[in-house]
This record gives C-alpha cells, structure tokens and sequence, in this order.
C-alpha cells in the first residue's frame, strides 16, 4: 500500500516567505527614487517643537516655523559623524546663500552642543535641545542628519535624511527651496 503524505504548512510556508520578501525588494527598488526615505510630512503642516533652549541662542518654536519665508529645519548631534561633515556646508548655506536654518539638537549632551557651536560656528537662526525625543518622533526622524524644507506657511515640502553635500544642496535642497518660495507666495 503506497503511503500517503500529509499536507503540512511548514512545506508551503517557507516558499510563501520567500514569494513575500522577493516581492518587497522588488517593489522597493522600482520607487520613484530609491535613495528617499518616505515621509508622512509632506504637503502637511510642520509638527510642533517641543524644546529646551541651549544657552543663549534664540529658541526654536512654532510661531519661528510659521514665520513668513522658507526655512530648513535641521535635526543633528556632536556624536554624529555625518553631521559634522556636512557642518560647513550649513554655514556656507547659512552664510553665503542667507538660508535660514533652524536646529534641533537630539540625543546630546547641551554642553556638548553649544562648546560645538562655540568652536565650529553656529548656522543656526534659533534652535533647541530636544530632551525628551518627541520632536524626533512627531517628525518622524530615523536618525541624524535630517533636514526639512520648510514653506512660508509652515508647511512641509521636502525631507530630506543623510549630510547636505554640494551635490546635494544644488540638485536636491535649493530646487525644493525655490519650489517651498513660490507655493507660499
């Protein structure tokens, strides 16, 4: 008498996960552009602060986000090898081509922070410690730097995640820039 095989799950799932995953990298390398991290903030008004000030510098708030003109909102740390690297290239945009940038410091010591600024310059227009990581996760940051283009209206229009490099500036940061001046005009 043959013998009969049972039909078990474990034979079919594992092809089934494979089947999944296989189709999630699929799909994920065919987005519009595969270097984007997506953001839910997008065309949405900017989420609001919740900070703490660092010693003697102009405080980030909501009323400073909904100021008229575009401005970048920039969230870094001094333990942060990208950030410090891409930290002349905000003070060339802050200098140079008069961007205003507003800081959120994250997961730092203030001290830290400000004998950073102290020593390195300070790009920043006002900004503030966020000492409990809200900020962090009503912006929905997965790590620093991260950088959003800010609208007149105090709407978000772009975010950006990883250092601002000329590259970057040029073909990715001051197109969203003049984009975020015309839709507030």
């Amino acid at each position: 008498m043959a013998e009969k095989k049972k039909f078990s799950l474990m034979m079919v799932l594992p092809p089934l996960i494979f089947i999944g995953v296989a189709a999630l990298f699929f799909f994920g390398m065919h987005r519009e552009d595969p270097e984007t991290l997506p953001s839910t903030r997008i065309d949405k008004p900017a989420p609001s602060v919740d900070l703490a000030p660092l010693a003697g510098m102009p405080l980030l708030t909501d009323e400073v986000l909904h100021e008229p003109g575009v401005k970048l909102v920039n969230f870094w740390g001094t333990w942060c090898v990208a950030c410090r690297l891409e930290h002349p290239q905000l003070l060339r945009m802050a200098g140079e081509l008069g961007i205003t940038l507003h800081g959120v410091n994250y997961n730092d010591e203030p001290a830290r922070a400000e004998a950073y600024l102290e020593r390195e310059g300070n790009p920043f227009t006002a900004l503030g410690e966020d000492k409990t990581g809200r900020t962090k996760i009503d912006w929905g940051v997965y790590g620093a730097p991260e950088t959003f283009v800010i609208d007149g209206d105090g709407v978000v229009r772009l975010r950006f995640a990883g250092p601002i490099t000329e590259d970057i500036l040029r073909h990715t940061i001051l197109p969203a820039i003049e984009a975020a001046g015309q839709v507030s005009q």
